[in-house]
C-alpha cells in the first residue's frame, strides 16, 4: 500500500506538536506501507520525502495564501497513491484536492481547530478565513477524520456537526520513549548559562497565545523563594506577541521572579537535559488538543503541572504523575492557581520524584508510537477496504 503524508513541517524545519507527530509517525509507518512525504520548503535529504517551496508569483502573500498555493503541485506529487494522509490546515487541502482528482481516499489527523484559535487571526489577518475554509472543506470531505484526543472529538463534533461521528476516531499523540528519556548529562544545559544551583520550573512552547505563557509569567512572582522559571519560547506568532511576552517577562523580574527566556528552538539533546533536570514542567496552556510537550516531559521523569483542558488530562494523570490546574476566567486566580500547584511540587520533592517516575511508566506503557502506527495503519485499510480498493 502506497500512502503519501502531506505536511507543512518536517524535520530539520519542525516547530510545533504537528511536526513532531508527522516524524515520528512518518519513521514508523515506513516498516508497514510504501511511505511517500510531501512538505513545505527546501528540498530534503531522503529519497521518499518531496519538498514543495512557495510559488515564486505568492513570495510575498499571505501565508495562508501561500499554503493554498502550495496544494495543487503537492496534490500532483500524490498521484498513484492509495492513501492521502494531511495533517493540519495547512496540507489538508492538498489532500482534499487529491481525493477529488484522483479518487483517493483522505485521512485528516485533526491536531487542532480553527474556530478554537480566534487568535490566530492576529498572525493571519484574513488569512484566518482561508485557514477556517481550509480546515472545513477537508474535514467535510474527509474518508476518515483521526482526532489526536477524545477531548479534540469532542470539539471535532460541535465545532462541526455536519461531521458524521462514524468516521472520527480517536488515536492519541504518542512518544519515543526511546529518544525521550532520563539523562545525567548537563553539558547543554552548561552551555544555556543553567545552572544546577537552584530549583528549576521548565517551560517550552511556541510564542502563541494558545500556550499562555502570560499566565505562568504572572505565576512566576509567586512560586517559592529560590526558584528559577526557564521558558523556552520561540517562533512568535507576531511581533507584537514578541513584544507582549518581552514585557511581561520584564514585569515579572521586576516583581522579584528570576525568569530566564531561551529565544531559540532547542535541539533534541538539549531538550532531553533540559526535562530531565527540571523539578517541574509546566504547561499553562488555554487550548491544547493533546499536548506532546507533557509527554515528552513525561518520558524524561519530570512531573507536570498544567492547565486541566482539551486532552491534557488523558495525558496528564491527576494526583498520579502530576497536578491538574482547572482554566478560570480570571487571569489572576488561574495564574495563582498554577502557582499554588508549582509549589506544592516544588516542596515536597520526595512526591515530585514520584509522580515523575509514574509518568516514565505512564509514557510507556501507553504511548508507544509503534502501537499508534499500527492503528493508524488499520484506518488506511478501513478506507481503503470502503472506496473498493485491494
Amino acid at each position: 500500500m502506497r500512502v503519501d503524508l502531506l505536511s507543512r513541517e518536517y524535520p530539520p524545519h519542525v516547530y510545533g506538536g504537528a511536526g513532531v507527530h508527522v516524524d515520528q509517525l512518518s519513521r514508523e509507518l515506513t516498516e508497514l506501507v510504501d511511505l511517500r512525504v510531501h512538505c513545505f520548503g527546501e528540498v530534503r535529504p531522503e529519497p521518499h520525502v518531496t519538498a514543495h517551496p512557495v510559488p515564486a508569483s505568492l513570495a510575498g502573500a499571505n501565508p495562508a495564501l501561500q499554503a493554498m498555493g502550495i496544494a495543487p503541485a503537492m496534490a500532483a506529487a500524490a498521484a498513484g497513491a492509495d492513501v492521502v494522509h494531511s495533517h493540519t490546515w495547512y496540507a489538508n487541502t492538498a489532500g482534499h484536492l487529491a481525493k477529488l482528482l484522483y479518487g483517493t481516499p483522505h485521512v485528516v489527523t485533526a491536531h487542532s481547530l480553527e474556530p478554537l484559535r480566534p487568535w490566530k487571526a492576529e498572525q493571519l489577518g484574513g488569512g484566518y478565513v482561508l485557514s477556517s475554509f481550509c480546515e472545513r472543506t477537508a474535514l467535510l470531505g474527509a474518508d476518515r477524520v483521526i482526532a489526536v484526543s477524545a477531548a479534540m472529538r469532542a470539539d471535532l463534533l460541535r465545532c462541526y456537526p455536519e461531521l458524521d461521528p462514524d468516521r472520527v476516531v480517536v488515536i492519541h499523540n504518542g512518544i519515543d520513549t526511546a529518544e525521550f528519556g532520563p539523562v545525567a548529562v548537563r553539558d547543554e544545559l552548561t552551555r544555556l548559562g543553567l545552572g544546577s544551583d537552584r530549583r528549576t520550573v521548565v517551560c517550552v512552547a511556541r510564542l502563541t497565545r494558545q500556550k499562555g505563557l502570560s499566565h505562568l509569567l504572572r505565576a512566576a512572582p509567586h512560586l517559592l523563594p529560590g526558584t528559577r522559571l526557564v521558558l523556552c519560547a520561540s517562533a512568535p506568532d507576531t511581533p507584537e506577541i514578541a513584544a507582549e511576552f518581552a514585557a511581561l517577562v520584564a514585569e515579572a523580574r521586576a516583581l522579584g521572579a528570576d525568569v530566564v527566556h531561551v529565544p531559540e528552538p532547542l535541539s533534541r539533546p538539549a531538550l532531553r537535559q533540559l526535562l530531565s533536570h527540571a523539578d517541574v514542567f509546566a504547561c499553562p496552556s488555554v487550548y491544547e488538543p493533546m499536548g506532546i510537550v507533557n509527554l515528552e516531559a513525561m518520558a524524561c521523569a519530570t512531573p507536570v503541572v498544567a492547565s486541566a483542558v482539551g486532552g491534557i488530562p488523558e495525558v496528564v494523570a491527576d494526583g498520579e504523575t502530576g497536578l491538574l490546574v482547572p482554566l478560570h476566567p480570571d487571569d489572576q486566580v488561574f495564574a495563582e492557581g498554577l502557582a499554588l500547584r508549582i509549589n506544592e511540587l516544588l516542596a515536597d520533592p520526595v512526591r515530585a520524584r514520584a509522580m515523575g517516575r509514574a509518568g516514565r511508566r505512564r509514557a510507556v506503557e501507553h504511548f508507544s508510537w509503534a502501537a499508534i502506527a499500527a492503528r493508524v495503519h488499520e484506518v488506511y485499510r478501513s478506507v481503503r477496504g470502503a472506496t473498493g480498493l485491494r
